[in-house]
């Protein structure tokens, strides 16, 4: 389902009580001492073999003890053998199903309302933060480029994007350029470039000039210096639309007003949950983000439910959910799997 899991050498009486305990852990929130694990099992055991098979488990690194508590709760270690082989995802009923898919249609707009619509959904259906990255498939494609000569020193860089959509540039360069020159670095460009879309060719156009730089002949590099200041302005990567940070404020995880500071800092500067989402983009398949795993500090209490949408087989996006890691996650994984079909088949229908 995501990372790679490792199969410990666990017996079934370990496996069934490290799946009670986290069960339990999710529902009440509290450490699982021995003698609830041993009623809760229902595996006829007593509260000291309880302990021992849980000092082994601590010793692997499944659950631990915090200071305040005598009892256990799960690790991210622990969470993750849970998802990937002990967890049974409740699909969601035809009835939630439906609602989803009806307030989606009831939203069917052109790009960032739908978005905002999907996010809000997944917000509420989750009482977490919903987060949907903007699809990619808006993201304008250079059709062609001309350069046409202008007095001191100035270029007007004109693109042609998508279909009809044209957008004038003026440069501001080290020297004046003849129109026969300009005319072949509009050329080599549109060779290069023509039909893809415009962050991919700002980014490709910064690789060159550091790469090849010293390989490339006067004309291409000319032309290159030229198509670095016409794509500087473009717009930032593609992002995202998240709806319901605060409903984190008031969950025993985030209790901790600086922690809870960093991790909204995180969601404002979109950086990271961005490289998340990407990751589930590249994938083309659902991934599950516990603790650590993601790789950022601040969100080490947090796990992130993803999944990617498509429209008419392509992957043009991707969402989920973020929450502590004590979530629902048979409820949360179908949550976020259905709403992830539902925005592509709504998408498509635009």
């Amino acid at each position: 389902m995501t990372k790679e899991t490792q199969r410990p050498d666990l017996n079934e009486r370990a496996r069934g009580l490290l799946k009670t305990l986290v069960e339990q852990y999710i529902d009440a929130g509290e450490p699982v001492g021995s003698g609830t694990l041993a009623r809760a099992s229902g595996m006829g055991l007593s509260s000291a073999t309880v302990r021992n098979v849980l000092a082994d488990l601590e010793d692997l690194g499944y659950v631990h003890a915090p200071h305040t508590s005598a009892g256990r709760v799960p690790t991210a270690r622990g969470y993750r053998l849970f998802v990937d082989s002990m967890l049974s995802p409740q699909p969601l009923t035809d009835f939630e199903f439906e609602n989803i898919e009806r307030q989606l249609l009831a939203m069917r707009q052109q790009g960032q309302d739908l978005v905002q619509s999907a996010s809000r959904l997944l917000s509420g259906l989750s009482n977490m933060a919903g987060v949907v990255m903007l699809p990619k498939y808006g993201i304008a494609l250079l059709r062609q480029i001309e350069f046409l000569p202008l007095s001191e020193k100035r270029v007007l860089a004109i693109l042609v994007v998508n279909d009809r959509q044209v957008e004038n540039r003026v440069l501001h360069v080290h020297r004046d350029y003849g129109r026969d020159e300009l005319e072949r670095a509009a050329n080599f460009l549109n060779h290069k470039f023509a039909g893809r879309d415009l962050h991919t060719v700002r980014r490709q156009v910064l690789a060159t000039l550091k790469q090849t730089r010293r390989n490339m002949d006067k004309a291409m590099a000319e032309a290159i210096s030229l198509a670095e200041q016409t794509f500087d302005d473009t717009a930032p990567e593609t992002g995202y639309v998240m709806a319901g940070q605060t409903n984190l404020m008031g969950m025993a995880e985030f209790s901790n007003i600086g922690r809870l500071r960093e991790l909204f800092e995180v969601f404002n500067e979109q950086h990271d949950i961005l490289r998340l989402l990407d990751e589930c983009l590249a994938g083309e398949r659902m991934q599950i983000f516990i603790g650590e795993e993601s790789g950022y500090t601040v969100l080490d209490e947090c796990s992130v439910v993803t999944a990617p949408y498509t429209v008419e087989g392509q992957v043009v996006g991707s969402l989920g959910v973020i929450g502590p890691t004590r979530m629902e996650y048979d409820r949360i994984i179908p949550l976020v799997e259905s709403t992830a079909d539902l925005l592509g088949s709504v998408l498509r229908k635009l």
